[in-house]
């Protein structure tokens, strides 16, 4: 039976054209792009094409693209280079408290080296409203991190609405946007929307790990947290990574337009629900603007490490929140108040244009199945 794959925030499959753009370049346009001669010179041209691509998906131009390692390393860029190119402005930061680790862990770095931070919590609908990110800053507020896309629960954070509002409190504030969870399914319009900083990732859009991109806007400023050569504007200096590059923009060039991809995610979710929403042992956490691509649910009274196990067994792969957390509580389901029966017992489902109907049967069949296997162990066990 084909595997069931249901973890696509975490990371997708890479399309074919993306790895056959990546083999290209790894072994006939291998030059360095940054070579004078003809074969560096094709390889510029693809990296140069690429960047092109993906600063169409980012709603940017081309030159306001630096290319990464990936996302938690465009984020620790973002928010380390923002708030030492704003040392002088002041030293609070605000953010929330269900940013992605490389945001996180990054911002409690600075507030150990004495910044001052204020972390915003979703309200009981699982939402950050952009009067609530506003009513947060202060005239010595130097840098705004809010995501667009929570990557566990799938909350929809309106941060490009809040720029106008930031920009009268704190006008010198750096205003950063983690948008990896919404960069290839969501219309992006990182220039419109006045953020000053935005990072997106290839692997979670069907290209491949190791590479990610960050926005700048022009006149915004970060200091590089790296020193070498003149490579990506001397904000991120070093060798391109030409293949993984020139892959993320084949991904990208495969990526249907938006509103084709959500009625799609629409009815599997609607698919989800209308199978388990009814079941008295299931809790869904779903937010008042959630996105349809990222489903999550618990099942008290069952581990979340036990039904992965028993579904992978299966070859039916889902998560417990994010991969980052490395199986730890999740710090998103725990600033979010839940209770520790839900959190314990926490399912992520993820999905992609790839999946289908039949996944989600896959997937409650089961579930069902667990639940009923494993409870009955637990009977004999303690019966």
């Amino acid at each position: 039976m084909p595997q069931v794959y249901l973890d696509n925030s975490a990371t997708t499959r890479v399309c074919p054209a993306a790895a056959q753009k990546a083999m290209e370049l790894m072994t006939d346009v291998y030059g360095n792009p940054s070579s004078l001669h003809t074969m560096g010179f094709r390889a510029e041209q693809e990296v140069t094409a690429a960047r092109k691509a993906v600063a169409g998906l980012m709603g940017a131009q081309p030159e306001q693209i630096t290319f990464t390692s990936g996302g938690t390393e465009a984020n620790n860029l973002a928010v380390f280079g923002a708030v030492t190119a704003h040392a002088r402005e002041g030293r609070h930061i605000v953010t929330t408290a269900v940013e992605h680790a490389s945001v996180a862990a990054a911002v409690d770095q600075l507030e150990q080296q004495g910044y001052e931070v204020t972390r915003l919590t979703p309200d009981e609908n699982g939402l950050i409203d952009a009067p609530a990110i506003v009513s947060a800053c202060r005239p010595d507020t130097v840098l705004v991190a809010v995501m667009l896309v929570n990557n566990e629960t799938g909350a929809r954070f309106p941060l490009e609405e809040a720029v106008a509002g930031i920009r009268k409190t704190c006008p010198k504030a750096h205003v950063h946007c983690d948008a990896v969870q919404a960069a290839g399914k969501l219309p992006l319009y990182a220039e419109r929307w006045g953020f000053d900083s935005m990072t997106v990732s290839a692997h979670k859009i069907h290209g491949p790990k190791g590479v990610g991109a960050l926005y700048l806007r022009r006149g915004s400023r970060l200091i590089p947290r790296t020193y070498g050569g003149k490579q990506e504007g001397g904000l991120r200096p070093g060798t391109e990574a030409a293949p993984l590059i020139a892959a993320f923009g084949a991904a990208v060039a495969e990526l249907p337009p938006p509103h084709r991809q959500m009625p799609h995610y629409a009815a599997l979710r609607q698919h989800l629900l209308d199978r388990l929403g009814d079941h008295p042992g299931i809790r869904f956490h779903l937010p008042k603007f959630g996105v349809p691509y990222i489903v999550h649910l618990s099942v008290p009274g069952y581990k979340s490490e036990t039904l992965l196990h028993f579904l992978a067994q299966r070859e039916i792969y889902v998560s417990s929140g994010s991969a980052c957390s490395k199986g730890a509580q999740s710090p998103v389901l725990t600033a979010l108040g839940l209770p520790a029966a839900e959190i314990d017992s926490a399912l992520r489902v993820s999905l992609c244009r790839e999946n289908t109907q039949e996944d989600m049967d896959r997937f409650v069949d089961g579930l069902f199945e667990a639940m009923t296997q494993l409870a009955s162990r637990k009977e004999q066990r303690y019966g």
